[in-house]
């Protein structure tokens, strides 16, 4: 019977790990072209897109030229059809109503400010937090979303902050959907912490940044 047993647990075993190994690449491909939908979700038009990774010793290199640490920060450059940059693509994480809360934003250097928003994933009620995908009023906070640098270059001038539907007054400032506050919260979060993080390392380097660079 253990001799069964084994046998039993061998082949399963072999069979998970066939399984695996033969859907690895379509995993791979189709979270590559997730990416790129998100991308250009945040960044309509663009031509080209170059993965990068911002450092923690405060420089940036291509992403797969080394490896990584685990404190290293992700992001797309997307550049138009004549190689010129258009902005860049980041992800950020927060806590939402009933998970997580991932999202995508665009940022473009020219205006220091976001200029695109998306979801890569949540788990929120539907009818509820997924409004932030539907609202309008909400996608209009994204237009044009300050975050430009403090003149010490170390963080944001302005702490990017959901408030109550209704109440925005400030350019750096995300007006909350009516019934949908935490979830708003959670993208407001998202954002900042994000940016606080990645665009004190981006913003002095972005000459740096090319397509063949």
């Amino acid at each position: 019977m253990l001799v069964a047993l084994g046998l039993v647990a061998a082949i399963c075993g072999l069979i998970i790990v066939v399984a695996y190994e033969a859907s690895l690449g379509s995993v791979k491909e189709n979270r590559r072209v997730a990416m790129e939908r998100a991308i250009h979700k945040v960044l309509p038009g663009a031509a080209l897109t170059v993965a990068y990774l911002a450092l923690p010793n405060g420089s940036i290199t291509l992403a797969g030229s080394e490896e990584a640490p685990d404190d290293a920060m992700p992001f797309h450059a997307a550049f138009d059809a004549a190689g010129q940059l258009m902005g860049i693509a980041a992800e950020g994480m927060a806590k939402g109503y009933a998970g997580n809360v991932r999202i995508m934003f665009g940022y473009s250097p020219g205006c220091d400010c976001v200029v695109g928003f998306g979801v890569v994933s949540m788990q929120e009620t539907p009818g509820i937090g997924d409004k932030i995908l539907k609202d309008a009023n909400f996608l209009a906070n994204f237009k044009a979303l300050d975050v430009r640098l403090a003149k010490d270059m170390k963080t944001l001038a302005n702490e990017v902050k959901t408030v109550k539907h209704g109440t925005k007054t400030q350019a750096w400032q995300i007006d909350a959907i009516s019934g949908a506050t935490v979830t708003s919260r959670a993208v407001g979060r998202a954002i900042n912490d994000a940016a606080q993080a990645l665009l004190p390392v981006l913003v002095p380097q972005i000459d740096k940044i090319g397509p063949s660079k």
